[in-house]
């Protein structure tokens, strides 16, 4: 996960909280934590290299739009990523 922009990771935790969420499920979720708009040429490549990286697998619904789900392997780094910030909370 090191090698993931904070955008890439945002994206998988929305991936993580929602089932099998289709990209504008993912982007009217990040719009509203940012505050802004999220573009199409912004989101749709990122999510392209989560799919590369072997972190997200997209599926089909139907002819026009994909869905997302974590892999395996991007579960795991899920949990790595958040046994890794767990040491620098507060107790």
């Amino acid at each position: 996960m090191y090698d993931l922009t904070g955008f890439q990771r945002d994206l998988l935790y929305v991936i993580t909280g929602k089932e099998k969420p289709h990209g504008l499920a993912i982007k009217d979720e990040l719009e509203a934590y940012y505050e802004q708009e999220i573009h199409h040429g912004r989101l749709y490549p990122n999510l392209d290299t989560l799919v590369e990286k072997g972190l997200v697998e997209k599926g089909e619904l139907d002819r026009r739009t994909n869905y997302y789900t974590l892999t395996r392997r991007g579960r795991r780094e899920i949990e790595a990523r958040a046994k890794w910030t767990q040491q620098y909370r507060n107790p």
